[in-house]
């Protein structure tokens, strides 16, 4: 049978056994009227008494936190439906900052794309710098033994909203709500205690689990320490469609959304699979084979140990060329000896929380990786570079038999598979 994964801005048409195992989220389709759904949403919101508008004065400076350019939140309708709502402030009061944490800058050009050319003509909007101190301010200690450093302009605004969308997260349980925040506008050395190699190598820090999950603790306990005013959370659909609006206080909106989350995307499986076959999504989180780590990370949940995973992903913006992900792999010579490397108390590299989830898996099971890549570029990050499928799975009934048990991830990690009593 065919089954199709998202792959870069389109799809991959892919030819699996006939007795494999599709599994992705309920589909959701968009919800009749966006706009009028976040309006409402921000006129009625969860865990606070009045509407967005009542809360912010016209001589309040406000931040609008957004995520990032490897992220499909779509502010380019969120944020103008929010300036909109706050029309009674004047322009030159807001200020968007770019949630980046360890990621690149954005382009002005990417910038118009990503909000609108309005928005950016009209708004200032930033990038947040985790590696310039004369950006952040020092809020104090947090239990987790670390300074808790964030974005300037953030702290010293007059009202703090913070933006974005939520999907399940590889370590963090779910995306959205205090991540924005942390790491999303925070300083490296606090980034480096939230992705350090104990906080990540925590059992409860995986796919859709939030209560004990350290990170979630920690970007908690951040959060209340400058604490954002107003949350305006989504979740989308495989066409990148708005299928739930979740505004209001921050802890309380979050949780509603979350919950919505689990309940469409976690998908039990009744054994684990010889062959899982997933993809990272699309467009834009594939853009990269850093971030291709998610959906690899998706398919660990249910692959056999000794078993294969094919990962379709496009990478149109390389390894990236930017950050540390690709210079930690090349330390070591295989992923066992990446984890020793990582788990020394005395490494500490950003972008190392990436590696030691990838190696985790590649201990696990062999990783074949379909890309835009050079070949070369998958083979220095310890994965097999596939080009064809459907041949590949060939080669692989040949090692597990013709009973191999065949598992397709479309949608990567917007679906969590699990097995049922693990």
């Amino acid at each position: 049978m065919k089954a199709y994964l998202q792959y870069g801005r389109g799809q991959l048409q892919v030819e699996v056994p006939d007795t494999a195992t599709v599994i992705e989220p309920v589909h959701l389709g968009r919800l009749p009227d966006e706009k009028e759904a976040v309006l409402n949403a921000l006129r009625q919101p969860i865990g606070a008494v009045r509407p967005l508008r009542d809360m912010v004065k016209r001589t309040d400076k406000v931040v609008i936190v957004i995520s990032d350019i490897t992220r499909p939140t779509p502010n380019h309708k969120l944020v103008p439906w929010l300036l909109e709502e706050l029309a009674h402030v004047p322009a030159e009061q807001f200020v968007i900052i770019n949630g980046t944490g360890t990621h690149r800058d954005q382009t002005r050009e990417e910038f118009v794309r990503m909000l609108g050319e309005d928005v950016v003509r009209r708004v200032r909007v930033i990038n947040h710098h985790c590696h310039e101190k004369a950006e952040l301010v020092n809020l104090g200690q947090c239990s987790f033994g670390c300074d808790v450093y964030l974005n300037k302009e953030y702290a010293e605004a007059d009202f703090r909203i913070v933006t974005g969308f939520i999907e399940p997260h590889f370590f963090a349980g779910f995306s959205g709500g205090p991540k924005g925040i942390m790491p999303g506008i925070a300083g490296i050395e606090t980034i480096m205690t939230f992705h350090n190699a104990r906080m990540i190598g925590d059992p409860l820090a995986t796919w859709g689990t939030m209560t004990g999950n350290p990170l979630q603790q920690m970007a908690g306990e951040v959060n209340r320490m400058c604490p954002a005013d107003f949350m305006l959370n989504v979740t989308l659909n495989k066409d990148k469609e708005i299928t739930g609006v979740f505004a209001g206080e921050l802890f309380e909106a979050h949780a509603a959304g979350c919950a919505f989350v689990q309940k469409h995307a976690m998908a039990p499986v009744p054994a684990r699979f010889d062959v899982v076959i997933t993809s990272n999504s699309g467009y834009p989180l594939d853009q990269n084979l850093y971030q291709a780590v998610k959906g690899i990370s998706a398919a660990h949940k249910i692959v056999k140990q000794g078993g294969a995973i094919i990962c379709a992903a496009e990478c149109s913006d390389g390894i990236p060329n930017h950050g540390n992900y690709a210079e930690i792999l090349q330390l070591r010579k295989t992923p066992r000896e990446i984890l020793q490397l990582i788990n020394e108390g005395a490494f500490q590299k950003f972008d190392q929380w990436q590696v030691q989830k990838q190696a985790v898996v590649q201990v696990w099971a062999d990783v074949h990786v379909l890309s835009s890549l050079p070949d070369e570029d998958i083979r220095k990050a310890m994965f097999t570079p596939v080009h064809d499928i459907e041949s590949l799975l060939i080669r692989l009934g040949q090692r597990y038999g013709s009973d191999m048990s065949v598992a397709v991830l479309p949608l990567g990690p917007l679906t969590i598979p699990y097995v049922q009593g693990e």
